[in-house]
């Protein structure tokens, strides 16, 4: 049985040690300087159970501890940015579970793309993309097939960046906080044309995920670990979040000498298949830690990371390991 979509939602507002201190400083990046003159803005109305400030993340920092970030669904987010004639990184948002509202306070082009989403102007149900003359009011209703909707602003979202990057990162609290009512977000001036579509095809996350898995480096601490994760089946758990997807259902069993064992901290990636001592699979998804204890069995391959970070609570998952 689905878990309900409050639930989920609670936990992605869940913030690590630290958070409320840095939440405010990084929002101090969303007030605009009252001695600079923005010409181009959208005003935050509401922003549904999250909404994030997302480009393509900040990788290669992990040296200093920092994740990589950015969006979750990358396929959706740069198709969001072709569609309005952005750089394919330019920072857009991503909307969790829909109930976004925004009010242009200039023209502008703006997409929406990820799961099929109900997208209504002033009230009126539209087809993305679309046009917004200052004072339209953009609202996202709640996506259907998947959980984060993208959306795209000619010109893009130039809030600053840290680290070179506008992602919102909420393990590490780098990047913009997210979003509140009221925040007024700074557009940048459009460099390219937006293109026209007859259809866009939306994101669907199937009842099932079938997830190819490449074992190591730590598989020699499971008893037959390709047999065990090839028979074993599990669910998204509603504890999932931009973090990882936390899996309930079969739990993987250690080799006798390992059980009770601790191992040293390793460098993590995206992807990587750790198995806490319960014996249940984390996937880890673009704000994971870049260290960890726990054995990774496995990493997934990037192109199925997409829909992992679509795939809602009580999806069906099973692993499919690679040789």
């Amino acid at each position: 049985m689905t878990p309900p979509r409050e639930s989920y939602a609670q936990n992605a507002r869940v913030l690590p040690p630290e958070r409320e201190s840095r939440t405010l400083r990084a929002r101090e990046s969303n007030v605009q300087d009252p001695r600079v003159q923005h010409s181009r803005t959208l005003t935050v109305l509401r922003t549904g159970p999250q909404t994030l400030i997302q480009d393509l993340g900040r990788p290669g920092n992990a040296h200093l501890g920092v994740p990589p970030s950015g969006a979750l669904d990358v396929p959706s987010f740069e198709l969001a940015n072709r569609l309005v004639g952005n750089p394919e990184d330019a920072a857009a948002l991503e909307v969790l579970l829909g109930g976004l509202s925004l009010r242009a306070n200039a023209s502008c082009t703006v997409a929406v793309t990820g799961p099929s989403t109900p997208v209504l102007v002033n009230g009126v149900l539209r087809d993305s993309p679309l046009h917004l003359t200052p004072d339209d009011t953009l609202t996202l209703g709640t996506p259907e097939g998947g959980l984060r909707s993208y959306v795209a602003v000619s010109g893009g979202i130039t809030v600053p960046a840290d680290l070179g990057s506008r992602s919102t990162d909420l393990l590490s609290g780098l990047g913009p906080a997210p979003l509140q009512p009221d925040d007024e977000l700074p557009l940048g001036d459009p460099t390219g044309v937006p293109v026209g579509v007859d259809v866009l095809v939306p994101v669907q996350v199937p009842d099932e995920l079938v997830v190819p898995v490449f074992l190591g480096p730590r598989d020699d601490w499971f008893d037959n670990p390709e047999r065990q994760l090839r028979e074993g089946r599990w669910t998204v758990s509603d504890r999932s979040n931009r973090v990882g997807i936390r899996l309930t259902g079969t739990a993987l069993d250690r080799v006798p000498c390992r059980v009770g064992q601790e191992l040293p901290s390793e460098g993590l990636i995206t992807g990587a298949v750790q198995v806490p001592a319960d014996g249940r699979p984390v996937v880890f998804l673009a704000d994971h830690p870049t260290t960890g204890g726990y054995p990774v069995i496995g990493v997934v391959p990037e192109y199925v990371l997409p829909l992992l970070g679509q795939a809602p609570p009580g999806t069906r998952l099973r692993f499919t390991p690679q040789a």
